[in-house]
């Protein structure tokens, strides 16, 4: 007999719209005994039948929704099937890179499943219960609908932790990856490191992002009459200065607090074939390096601030404001009249409302006028299911000073 969780009364209608999260605090009892990452019925408080959820038995989420169809049968081939829409809903994305986000979790209606391709190389991220129950067959299916052959496993975010799950990691099917993976994007090569970089190694997020980071670059030097004076903040491995050296930017000061990704920055900028003379890569904390570029009376043309997430839970929100604030109020002191910002929050705590807000009141305290020219987000394979808008983490702005 299929175990079940009954909800507490009106607690179902959150997922009578679809929306795959249980909290716990919504569960008036469990019928059975189900282990960690199981299918179980859930059932509204009258009994009637809601969806299949993978079951957890630490997380506040204690089900995530698989299905919302009583017929469906939550198995390998049901799996498979899922992977098979995920991977075909992006194959026009090739053409643009060979780092695409295969299934981006509930939004591929596989919760808590990341899967990341580079190349000939995926990465995966096993963040609940239900998705780490059905390892092998998911990377089966995988394996079978891709025809990559090498997965590697990167589940070690602390997500895992409140899932009671252990940080694991490793091959999980083929060969050890190489050290580093080379990926075109847009026409760029970039070099990945999957076993230590961030995230799954490379921020494919931001591919459209840079992308339009490189037309700034083409469209000021159209408007101005001279090419652009670039600052690329949080600067990781180089992506942003590249796209910005390649849309024909004077000059790019990049800052990082990390030696070893300015390092491979510096290879990206050599393998692009573009002029080190006009690239400046400094090893400092963000912060300092702001006020101290401020203090110098500096100015930059296109500035872009793409910070590492400040805020993990609502718990940390005051704090994280004020670190937006502040890191927004600096750089709008260096830009430039006519120059533009790229900002952005990886904050999912920070909705995209309260950023607008911070960043406003940065303008206001820096004493300048800025046009919000458009709303950014995370590229076409990162979707935003309309059912789940907490899974919306990536949000961004891009001003223009006046």
């Amino acid at each position: 007999m299929t175990a079940a969780l009954v909800l507490k009364p009106g607690k179902d209608k959150s997922l009578r719209r679809r929306h795959p999260w249980i909290y716990a605090t919504a569960v008036a009892r469990i019928d059975g005994d189900p282990a960690a990452g199981e299918t179980v019925e859930v059932r509204a408080a009258d009994g009637e039948w809601v969806a299949w959820a993978a079951y957890s038995t630490s997380s506040s989420y204690r089900g995530r929704a698989w299905s919302f169809n009583s017929a469906d049968h939550i198995d390998g081939s049901w799996l498979e099937a899922r992977v098979r829409a995920a991977v075909a809903r992006r194959a026009a994305l090739g053409e643009a890179s060979s780092a695409v986000r295969l299934v981006f979790g509930e939004s591929d209606r596989l919760p808590g499943l990341v899967v990341d391709r580079y190349g000939e190389q995926l990465v995966t991220q096993f963040h609940s219960s239900g998705v780490d129950r059905w390892r092998a067959e998911l990377v089966a299916a995988l394996v079978s609908v891709t025809g990559c052959a090498n997965v590697f496993d990167r589940s070690d975010a602390s997500t895992r932790q409140r899932e009671g799950l252990p940080a694991l990691g490793g091959v999980l099917a083929g060969s050890e990856p190489p050290s580093q993976i080379e990926v075109q994007e847009h026409g760029l090569k970039f070099l990945v490191d999957v076993r230590r970089g961030h995230k799954t190694g490379f921020y494919i997020d931001q591919r459209e992002n840079r992308w339009l980071a490189r037309e700034l670059a083409q469209r000021f030097a159209h408007e101005q009459g001279r090419a652009p004076r670039g600052l690329n903040c949080f600067c990781y491995t180089g992506g942003f200065s590249i796209a910005l050296l390649a849309g024909g930017a004077a000059s790019v000061h990049s800052i990082d607090s990390s030696a070893e990704a300015l390092r491979l920055a510096g290879w990206h900028l050599r393998v692009n074939g573009l002029d080190g003379r006009n690239a400046n890569w400094e090893e400092a904390d963000v912060f300092e390096a702001l006020r101290a570029l401020s203090g110098r009376g500096e100015q930059f043309d296109i500035i872009v601030l793409d910070p590492p997430k400040f805020a993990t839970s609502q718990h940390h929100l005051e704090r994280a404001s004020r670190a937006y604030k502040d890191i927004n109020l600096h750089a709008l002191k260096l830009l430039a009249p006519g120059g533009y910002l790229l900002t952005f929050s990886c904050s999912g705590a920070v909705g995209a409302d309260l950023f607008q807000k911070i960043v406003a009141g940065a303008v206001i305290d820096a004493g300048v006028d800025a046009w919000l020219l458009q709303r950014l987000a995370a590229g076409s394979d990162h979707p935003l299911m309309m059912t789940v808008p907490e899974s919306e983490y990536l949000k961004g702005l891009l001003l223009k000073r006046v």
